[in-house]
């Protein structure tokens, strides 16, 4: 067998033949419980830039033997187009993938991802030490592992490797926290995502310890069970390059005494569905994007002069926040709250932004309320949603109705300011007439001309 076959064989076999199938555009090859005996199928995914292997049992391979690569073999590897690899619903015997993994070292492989695999066993790892491997990125989705803990010798062995990696996902997994020494082998990772697990308040701490991450800028923990806004915090403030976290989906309660200061670096700040009632100061000075959305706040008061999109969607507001203090800001989600009215000076404010959505709240249709509303969408500022999705809640005559066809002409929403022009000019005839009058009386002037 060849070294190309055993690299695309070796972790995707089943004893019912399998078949592999291109999408149209001949890059993404997906191949379905292969055998030895269909080696022929799985090479024809050699030109696809991305292969795919679903299904398969590999137990039984865990003695084939594999040899040290001669020349023209490495050759031959080195000129293969594939750059991501998947492997889903495998049970994975970690000895052989220990093995197996030294040969993507030859290969241009950048992402590798494990999507509801189950990891037997424990592999020999002392074969990868010292060994490079092109990958950047590697992703687990639904898998099933033996505890992390007490493994860091395992990740030792891989730090040649891992010291380079840029990207890990380890989603949906179970996972109650990474050890500390497992995060310092992680040297050059900007980017962790950790979602859909089972990470607590007190693993969080221990997983960023001194020395952690150290390169680290977006950190994805959403979904799990972080419980203490004030504890989170504390647990990121060692990662100094942090500019992107994620907290959504998380319960919080806030400690309203805290003044934890969080990473000065960060830009992004996801708390949307965290049951928060307070956006909680002090926020980092350098943020730029703000999700506060699917919560339980009752008023906002922000002043970040490098805001530039805030989300607030689906909370209790009853009025729309004051954005006077957020100069550079662009973007203002508003959606699905309890508000009855855009004030007039606010309208104006809001005027200067690229990105205004307010759709969904029990608008006052009044001539004032509907006004505000009008004037962003001429002005191309309401999103999507906009008519379909503003409609009238009050007064009575215009419920149900949309925001957009409610009549706010000047006769209609205004009529003193078309009323008092005719009383003045009604009463400077009145008055123009009467000093006519005298004059003539008086035969101090000659008749006054018809104003």
């Amino acid at each position: 067998m060849n070294v190309a076959a055993l690299l695309l064989l070796g972790l995707g076999l089943l004893e019912a033949e399998g078949r592999c199938f291109f999408n149209r555009t001949q890059e993404h090859c997906v191949c379905y419980n292969l055998s030895q005996e269909s080696i022929s199928s799985i090479i024809q995914c050699l030109p696809a830039s991305v292969v795919e292997f679903l299904g398969g049992e590999l137990e039984r391979y865990i003695a084939f033997p594999i040899s040290n690569l001669d020349p023209s073999a490495i050759g031959m590897l080195g000129s293969l187009v594939i750059r991501k690899i998947i492997f889903g619903d495998l049970l994975v015997p970690e000895i052989l993938l220990a093995r197996v993994l030294r040969l993507f070292s030859y290969t241009q492989v950048q992402e590798l991802v494990f999507e509801r695999c189950i990891f037997k066993g424990r592999g020999n790892w002392d074969e990868m030490a010292r060994q490079d491997l092109p990958i950047l990125s590697l992703r687990f989705h639904n898998v099933t592992s033996a505890p992390l803990t007490g493994r860091e010798q395992d990740f030792s062995s891989l730090s040649s490797w891992l010291e380079t990696l840029q990207e890990l996902a380890v989603t949906g997994s179970h996972v109650t926290n990474l050890p500390c020494g497992i995060g310092r082998v992680f040297r050059a990772l900007r980017s962790l995502d950790m979602a859909q697990n089972s990470v607590g308040d007190e693993s969080l701490m221990l997983t960023f310890c001194k020395g952690a991450f150290p390169q680290l800028q977006v950190l994805s923990l959403q979904r799990n069970n972080l419980t203490s806004y004030h504890s989170v915090c504390e647990s990121v403030q060692l990662l100094h390059e942090l500019q992107h976290l994620d907290l959504s989906q998380n319960k919080l309660m806030a400690d309203l005494s805290s003044s934890c200061q969080w990473p000065a670096c960060l830009r992004i700040f996801n708390l949307s569905d965290t049951g928060l009632d307070k956006v909680l100061t002090p926020l980092p000075p350098s943020l730029e994007v703000l999700d506060m959305g699917c919560n339980h706040l009752h008023t906002v008061d922000i002043s970040l002069s490098s805001l530039k999109k805030l989300f607030l969607n689906q909370n209790m507001l009853q009025a729309s926040p004051s954005i006077r203090n957020c100069p550079m800001l662009e973007t203002l989600h508003l959606d699905n709250n309890l508000i009855t009215e855009l004030p007039w000076d606010e309208v104006k404010l809001l005027g200067r932004l690229w990105d205004v959505a307010a759709a969904g709240n029990p608008y006052n249709c009044s001539c004032s309320g509907a006004r505000g509303l009008q004037a962003l969408a001429r002005m191309g500022h309401l999103g999507q949603g906009w008519p379909q999705d503003y409609t009238c809640h009050s007064p009575p005559q215009y419920q149900g109705r949309l925001v957009r066809d409610v009549p706010v002409s000047v006769l209609q929403c205004n009529s003193a300011a078309v009323i008092a022009p005719v009383c003045v000019a009604l009463a400077l005839l009145g008055v123009a007439g009467a000093i006519c009058l005298v004059r003539s009386r008086r035969g101090l002037a000659r008749p006054c001309r018809r104003v």
